[in-house]
């Protein structure tokens, strides 16, 4: 339908908030790469190159293991910037730079120890292991890393329950505290100098107090000062539900629409399981409201809950928000239950939008009745685009029929992978410049 346009919005000039947040973790990283490395030349260098190597390798996968944690602190600046999707993602391959440095840590030191003894390398590793204190915590160290690396591979990650990857995952921690006693040990360049020793102890304090706040503080604090709980569960569908949620002063909770929580149910049964649902409609300092598709236990069990349940939240997260706005006018593509952030964003987007929403039926169309009213209250336009996968219904020249100024416009996307990858092919194709396209996926969940 086609109703009244609205005049178009100035957007804020400047620098896009995702330069400023990737910029700022680069130059992080940069400096203290730096910074490692003066600390290491002034430490002096071992008669031999393996030794020399095997140090290095050590110190900058030292440095890579803070970073990581940096990267999934969840701390809220860097959320709202960068987003959680690309945070895990960057931690996922920070990981196996940590992985190879390691190894190649390992390697370069027991080989060049092996070089200036009559010690096989195997018999070189076990002298180590029983004379210099740390190195036998740093071999359970980074044998826990290779397990680590092993089920966070694509094949194992793949068939395996996030619960069951998570709590494998979690004793990374107990890998960074050995591999810190290691380097407290036998560190030659962390006892080098009292400066070396304050600064190592200020970059592993900063990381495990980033984590600790992000991760246990802060929710810890949001949940204790808002008290939530279920108010209503309404069913949208047969497989689809709405929970909405009330609680103490929400007005000061930091959520913007296109965001999601991490939401546990307090119930006997799924207390312990946490489940990423966007919001699907703005806050408005009195609710909030998720909307889910079944499609496993956690999300089934959603329609079964009782009015008064308790809900502990994390978040909210993401940077699928209006903040990223740089084009007065927007279109918002949503496939499928991804039309819950796509209709809350229609609440709070200024100027002109066009939305577009593809399912296969029309009973697909979750919430559609209420796209509607609401796109006809705020003068947008909205198309529902029906039918099979193939052939695609959102080709470039389909997406250029409905909106023929697309690429002068922001683009949000939210669906199943497999069409959010059509989309955004299409989107390149018709010439829509990477700053205006917005999408977040999932990957927390797997």
């Amino acid at each position: 339908m086609t109703t009244v346009r609205q005049p178009p919005v100035a957007t804020r000039p400047g620098v896009r908030p995702s330069v400023v947040g990737r910029t700022g973790l680069y130059a992080v990283l940069l400096a203290n790469a730096v910074v490692v490395a003066v600390f290491f030349a002034q430490a002096g260098f071992a008669s031999n190159a393996l030794i020399v190597l095997g140090r290095l390798t050590g110190l900058y996968a030292a440095l890579l293991m803070a970073f990581q944690l940096l990267l999934v602190a969840r701390l809220p600046w860097f959320d709202r910037r960068i987003g959680m999707d690309r945070l895990t993602s960057w931690h996922r391959w920070t990981g196996f730079s940590v992985l190879w440095l390691l190894l190649s840590h390992a390697v370069f030191i027991v080989f060049g120890y092996a070089r200036s003894s009559s010690l096989d390398p195997v018999n070189q590793l076990v002298d180590l292991a029983e004379t210099v204190e740390g190195v036998l915590r740093a071999i359970v160290a980074l044998a826990i890393i290779l397990v680590v690396g092993a089920v966070s591979a694509r094949y194992a990650r793949r068939r395996l329950a996030y619960e069951t990857w998570h709590f494998i995952h979690l004793y990374t921690y107990v890998a960074v505290v050995l591999a810190f006693t290691h380097q407290v040990a036998a560190g030659t360049t962390f006892a080098s100098s009292p400066a070396a020793t304050a600064y190592w102890y200020g970059v592993w304090g900063v990381a495990l107090t980033s984590v600790c706040a992000g991760r246990l503080v802060l929710p810890l604090w949001r949940n204790l000062r808002h008290r939530l709980r279920v108010t209503a569960v309404v069913p949208e569908s047969d497989d689809v539900v709405s929970v909405y949620i009330t609680g103490r002063d929400l007005d000061r909770l930091p959520a913007r629409a296109g965001q999601f929580f991490l939401w546990r149910f307090l119930t006997k049964d799924r207390w312990w399981q946490a489940n990423p649902f966007s919001l699907s409609a703005a806050p408005d300092g009195r609710t909030l409201r998720l909307t889910a598709k079944r499609a496993g236990d956690g999300s089934a069990a959603l329609r079964h809950l009782k009015v008064g349940t308790r809900v502990f939240a994390e978040g909210p997260y993401g940077a699928f928000t209006t903040l990223h706005r740089t084009r007065p006018d927007a279109v918002l593509i949503a496939g499928g239950v991804g039309v819950t952030p796509i209709r809350a964003l229609l609440e709070e987007l200024h100027g002109h939008a066009v939305v577009i929403y593809r399912v296969s039926t029309d009973r697909d169309a979750v919430l559609h009745d209420e796209l509607r009213d609401l796109a006809l209250a705020r003068g947008a336009e909205l198309h529902l685009v029906t039918g099979p996968p193939v052939p695609d219904r959102l080709a470039p020249r389909e997406l250029a029929r409905l909106v023929p100024d697309i690429a002068d416009r922001d683009v949000y996307l939210c669906g199943p992978p497999p069409m959010m990858n059509a989309v955004l092919g299409s989107l390149r194709e018709l010439g829509v410049p990477g700053p205006q396209t917005h999408f977040e996926r999932f990957s927390l969940a797997g």
